[in-house]
């Protein structure tokens, strides 16, 4: 996570296509490039973007310093006009896209990269490395924060995943809502708090559950968490009880029928008095198994591998698409794959959140100036004729993305606590728009159509 620079953080590919693109006398043509995922993984509702910040931070590191060029030339890789114009790079372009801790659908454009083909195309792999990484976990994330219904979760998935993965990872799970980490280096990043207590090991290092307790309490004091399940739950409750008084802070089980395990353990913690302690739930759980969960007396969670792993789903698919490109006569044309399955919808897009009320009706993503003006004038003139339907009148837009790099420069450049802080604030807005219901369950269809036509869309509520 602390490397020097961000730039050999990307594939050959795109320093041999820079390489071609400069002896060709192309590579100083105009070019737009959008992320998108051309669908959602089955039964996802809508996926949550994360990694934004980390990606400005990338480009802002993107350049070739002296090792990176030693390395290049000492692989014969590239010639030696090539590496020379690599030792001057920098990124110099604009970058514009949705806020970190936004919500996206298929086809939603969450990042728009404008510069020369020779300036954008290096960013390529970098981008989507981060970008897929933690927009996996954050979508993975927020679905068990709705299952959850309110109560606390804490991130604890560092031992599954690679160490800088695991920093990433804490980070992505406190945008969509998760209260805190097991991880010390997101808390001195990122500034997410951090819990923990104790392990099996800890009780098992004492010749006694009672000596392991005694130790606990006096080191962290009655508002600890107590691991009740080494040997036997309802013994180790009592025990705990008894050692730390009623105020002791909770109690967590591990293993086990965990439903089965908390009714018994709220109940023989109310008869000791200890009405106030807490039980929470460790032990690979997900949103599926939080479901199975909601009405048993469990007041948290600590989730660790189907979070860090995305939950089936560790890759959300986005891709890094050239969408538009200056021709040999000056000006910009559309351009994009046309293959069945994997075709792109040419020319850079305006992106818009079309709402009904206070909740979001639609993802309208419009190929240039002209189709958003046409969608405008469609959206007056049924207001203006007497006839519209009811629902237009509570129609509006909520422009999704916004300036980040200028001219190569970040446009806000918050420090890393405050882009997180700033992105969780999103987040729960965001998941507040679609108006679901967590009774629904963590599966459905998706949770608004994308609308890639003004006319379509005007047609939406017609």
């Amino acid at each position: 996570m602390d490397t020097v620079t961000s730039a050999l953080l990307t594939d050959l590919y795109e320093l041999t296509m820079l390489e071609a693109a400069r002896e060709a006398g192309t590579a100083s043509r105009r070019c737009v490039f959008e992320v998108f995922t051309r669908s959602l993984p089955e039964g996802r509702r809508y996926g949550a973007l994360a990694g934004t910040g980390r990606v400005l931070d990338a480009i802002a590191d993107f350049r070739f310093d002296d090792a990176d060029l030693r390395y290049l030339r000492r692989a014969g890789l590239l010639k030696q006009e090539t590496l020379e114009h690599l030792a001057e790079y920098r990124f110099t372009g604009d970058v514009h896209g949705y806020a970190e801790g936004e919500l996206y659908f298929p086809n939603s454009p969450v990042l728009r990269i404008e510069g020369t083909f020779e300036n954008a195309v290096l960013l390529e792999t970098v981008v989507l490395s981060i970008l897929n990484h933690d927009s996996g976990i954050a979508s993975a994330g927020s679905r068990m924060i709705t299952a959850a219904r309110g109560r606390p979760c804490i991130e604890m998935g560092g031992r599954r995943v690679h160490e800088d993965g695991a920093i990433a990872a804490a980070r992505a799970a406190y945008i969509v809502g998760f209260a805190s980490t097991s991880n010390l280096a997101a808390g001195a990043h990122y500034r997410v708090p951090v819990a923990g207590t104790a392990a099996h090991a800890f009780t098992l290092l004492f010749d006694t559950e009672e000596e392991a307790f005694r130790a606990q309490l006096a080191s962290q004091g009655s508002g600890t968490t107590v691991l009740v399940d080494t040997y036997d739950v309802e013994s180790a409750v009592r025990r705990a009880v008894e050692l730390a008084g009623p105020g002791l802070g909770a109690v967590r089980l591990d293993s086990g029928d965990l439903g089965a395990q908390a009714g018994r353990v709220r109940d023989l913690l109310d008869s000791l008095g200890a009405r106030g302690t807490r039980i929470t739930a460790t032990g690979d759980l997900d949103e599926y198994r939080l479901e199975e969960l909601q009405d048993v007396p469990l007041d948290g969670y600590g989730i660790g591998t189907r979070l860090v792993t995305g939950g089936g789903h560790p890759a959300p698919g986005f891709v890094y698409k050239l969408v538009e490109r200056e021709g040999a006569d000056g000006q910009m044309h559309p351009v994009g794959k046309r293959s069945a399955d994997k075709a792109t919808l040419g020319a850079g897009k305006a992106a818009y959140r079309m709402r009904v009320g206070e909740h979001a009706h639609a993802e309208l993503v419009l190929p240039g100036e002209a189709e958003v003006a046409e969608f405008e004038r469609e959206l007056t003139a049924e207001l203006t004729s007497g006839q519209s339907n009811p629902d237009w009148t509570r129609t509006s837009l909520r422009s999704l993305q916004q300036p980040l790099i200028v001219g190569g420069e970040v446009v806000e450049d918050l420090r890393a606590p405050a882009r997180v802080e700033a992105a969780r604030a999103q987040h729960a807005a965001s998941v507040e728009e679609l108006g679901l219901s967590p009774d629904e369950g963590p599966d459905g269809p998706v949770a608004i159509p994308t609308i890639t036509d003004g006319a379509e869309a005007a047609r939406l509520l017609g």
